[in-house]
């Protein structure tokens, strides 16, 4: 099964607003199509394991200013705020045929997936004209400062703080594993407000610009040897009254609803396709070889699962009941382990065409069950607040 029939299966009655079921949803496919067929950088697709690194990171900027300039940045936002008022359905499509056509990955996801949901459920006003525009344009990037050196999986023990002062807090504290954090603009971060309030009352949702004196930045290159991370120290960072989102102490709800929206849909439906090429080419490759035939078997069924639970994730969207927080809870877990698995299989079985390919994406897959909260977390997630299973 390939990942146009994700597309397909896509019910058709959401991609206009409205519940007409003719052909819009054929026609949000055709244009996205042929949208990307004249639009992805053809350096990109036939050539990225040759480019720089100086030489992708212009790809990726320019691709968000791109996205925005054809119609395809926030396409589930709401249309008062510069989106395209559609929702996951076409979120989850774009991603699958983006996929499919090699596009590159803008530094602007974080922001579209993340800061700019927060701002439009958690934010004020201001907070929505300022930085909603520039977010969609492209001309802002943002990164997420969650994880902490001592903090690890515990993220409501962070130690970064944030002291009153006349007009706002100074910031002080280091961030880890911080995505894109080197070509940032601002920065989404949790800190404590007041160390004395009781766990998960005393933490505060910052929006805090990067490019300020007390920001220092060093990267962490990893082991496929790319970098896409960096750690952060931050030291007496003023940020205004007004860039704090919500309450001082909300910064914990606010958090859980942003984790819910970055182990979601339209994460998975990008990591679908990758891993879809992936059981691909060991299918094409290795495909005859008998000893391999029960793992191929068994990679192939729990690839088109995930296509199968991602499906279902986007069939519950109008509820976003019960039903759809559970169905979304597993999706990380899901799909991380499974591409550890076939990147394994891929190591041990790989022909001499493939190695580099297999080598790289080996090392890349390593993380993936440790970032966006490892999945001994995640499973803790599961069994309390999903199956109700004691502590």
């Amino acid at each position: 099964m390939t990942s146009e029939q994700l597309v397909g299966e896509l019910p058709a009655d959401v991609v206009s607003g409205d519940d007409d079921t003719g052909d819009d949803a054929d026609e949000f496919t055709r244009s996205a199509e042929a949208w990307l067929k004249e639009n992805v950088p053809a350096r990109y697709r036939d050539h990225r394991g040759a480019l720089s690194n100086e030489e992708t990171d212009e790809i990726r900027r320019n691709w968000d200013r791109q996205l925005h300039q054809g119609g395809f940045a926030g396409l589930g936002l709401p249309r008062e705020w510069g989106g395209q008022g559609l929702g996951l359905r076409e979120e989850v499509a774009f991603h699958v045929l983006a996929g499919k056509a090699k596009a590159p990955d803008g530094f602007g996801r974080v922001a579209k997936v993340l800061v700019a949901p927060m701002l439009i459920t958690s934010g004020t006003e201001e907070q929505k004209a300022k930085y909603l525009p520039k977010i969609l344009s492209g001309d802002e990037v943002w990164c997420q400062g969650f994880s902490e050196p001592s903090a690890g999986s515990d993220l409501a023990g962070v130690k970064t703080r944030a002291v009153k002062v006349d007009g706002g807090y100074l910031i002080t504290g280091r961030k880890t594993w911080t995505s894109f954090a080197q070509h940032a603009d601002y920065c989404f971060l949790l800190a404590q407000t007041d160390p004395a309030a009781p766990r998960y009352k005393n933490l505060g949702m910052f929006l805090v610009d990067m490019k300020q004196p007390g920001v220092s930045i060093s990267d962490i290159k990893q082991i496929s040897g790319a970098i896409h991370f960096a750690e952060v120290a931050f030291t007496k960072v003023f940020v205004s009254d007004g860039d704090i989102v919500g309450e001082p102490g909300d910064g914990w709800s606010v958090a859980m609803r942003i984790l819910t929206d970055e182990r979601g849909g339209t994460e998975t439906a990008a990591r679908y396709v990758e891993i879809r090429s992936d059981v691909d080419l060991l299918l094409e490759s290795c495909g005859d070889r008998p000893e391999l035939a029960s793992e191929l078997q068994e990679l192939d069924i729990r690839t088109e699962l995930l296509r199968w639970q991602l499906s279902k994730v986007v069939d519950l969207e109008d509820d976003m009941g019960d039903a759809f927080q559970r169905a979304v809870s597993i999706l990380k877990v899901l799909w991380s382990e499974l591409w550890q698995d076939v990147t394994r299989v891929g190591i041990k079985a790989m022909v001499a065409a493939d190695r580099e390919h297999w080598r790289y994406q080996y090392f890349e897959s390593r993380a993936v069950s440790i970032y966006s909260g490892t999945n001994e977390i995640q499973r803790n997630i599961i069994s309390e607040r999903v199956l109700g299973l004691p502590r």
